[in-house]
């Protein structure tokens, strides 16, 4: 009836375990899965859990020693990436198994996602600092973009309430964590957009790097980067950061502190007003003490006890204009008439006619004037200026 070997249950799962052991491919395996069934057992200090995925689940042990040189303390729902290898519990006969290494998946694979959208954007120049909108001094509206049941919408409507009480708020609420977190930011930012609201500020208290990992979005970035509204970010602790802080036009620590940046304290604005009005009011004072000290001298002056004195004065000065004006004129005169005989003087004694009344003559040929015997012959005809008249001649010798 049998034909084949018998085997114990023991024989069975050792063989089995051998088959599996002997495969090269199964004695050092990397695996990606979430963590389930966790128990410390922090007696012996070996770690027993599940590793799954959506479709499958296996048994995992990580030893003590081994479980030592964790950075982490690992825990349920965590995505991790384990260094181990598969085998056989002979006991139970349960495949499992057995972990090396371990490093945590989803905090690694989220930073490095952080990394390179954040260097992404700056070279899309985001983050840049000449596209950074100043944040007005005195808004009169504010934008407050946050969770309306969450602690840090309670925090900055206090501290905008204690610093600056006047400027009026306008709150949208939206969803600050999960899937739908970064579309309900974006839609807000927009909606805001279309108001008159001086400032914008976006909101949320500290969490996890999943918690924020909304604020890290890429249409987010690009919806604050083109907001014509200036963005203040105050999301998470001093400690965290978000590409949201980056391309924000103002950084925040805290919520707190976003309110605080964005509105002045109005009881230093008061002290400030209030010193201003001394200074006014005091160079006021000044100004109508000097104002009557000069009132009062014009009062005493003798002008204005003796008014016709002004009139004699003018009559005075008008008699001396008017004789420097005479003076003037004569001066000019002489001067021209100086001239004039001058150049009278000179042009006369340059006059042809000058020269002729002292017996000298101008002979011309053909109306050129003669200036040298060369340029006669015998039988020109030439006539002779004289100093009263004129007369013909025909050349018979040269």
């Amino acid at each position: 009836m049998y034909d084949s070997v018998i085997l114990t249950v023991t024989q069975l799962n050792q063989y089995a375990k051998s088959i599996i052991e002997d495969d090269v491919n199964l004695s050092n395996v990397y695996v990606m899965g979430e963590i389930s069934n966790f128990v410390d057992h922090y007696r012996s200090g070996h770690l027993y859990m599940s590793i799954k995925d959506a479709q499958s689940v296996i048994s995992a042990v990580m030893f003590a020693g081994n479980a030592s040189r964790l950075k982490f303390k690992p825990e349920n729902g965590m995505s991790v990436i384990i260094r181990g290898r598969v085998s056989i519990y002979e006991r139970d006969g349960k495949y499992q198994l057995y972990i090396d290494d371990m490093q945590p998946d989803g905090i690694g694979s989220l930073a490095l996602a952080f990394e390179q959208r954040k260097e992404k954007l700056a070279k899309l120049g985001l983050f840049d600092i000449e596209h950074k909108k100043s944040i007005p001094e005195i808004p009169q509206k504010i934008g407050v973009i946050s969770s309306p049941t969450g602690a840090a919408v309670q925090d900055v409507l206090n501290v905008l309430g204690r610093r600056f009480s006047l400027a009026e708020i306008v709150f949208a609420g939206v969803q600050v964590q999960g899937d739908g977190a970064a579309p309900s930011i974006i839609k807000a930012i927009y909606e805001l957009n279309t108001t008159d609201v001086d400032t914008i500020i976006i909101a949320r208290g500290g969490g996890s790097v999943e918690d924020l990992w909304p604020f890290n979005d890429e249409n987010l970035a690009l919806a604050i980067y083109n907001s014509d509204i200036p963005i203040i970010s105050g999301v998470g602790h001093e400690t965290d950061f978000t590409i949201c802080d980056f391309v924000a036009d103002l950084r925040a620590p805290t919520p707190s502190a976003a309110a605080e940046l964005a509105v002045p304290d109005i009881r230093e604005e008061i002290h400030y007003i209030t010193s201003l009005k001394n200074t006014l009011d005091t160079e006021f004072e000044r100004l109508i003490i000097d104002k009557q000290y000069k009132i009062e001298k014009l009062i005493n002056s003798q002008v204005l006890k003796n008014p016709e004195k002004i009139i004699e004065n003018c009559e005075l000065y008008l008699d001396i204009l008017n004789t420097r004006i005479n003076d003037s004129y004569k001066e000019m005169l002489n001067n021209y008439s100086t001239s004039f005989y001058s150049l009278c003087s000179k042009l006369d004694s340059l006059s042809p006619l000058k020269v002729l009344s002292r017996g000298y003559s101008i002979i011309k040929k053909d109306k050129s004037i003669i200036s040298n015997s060369n340029e006669l012959s015998v039988g020109d005809n030439i006539s002779i200026r004289f100093t009263d008249n004129e007369v013909s001649a025909k050349i018979t010798e040269v």
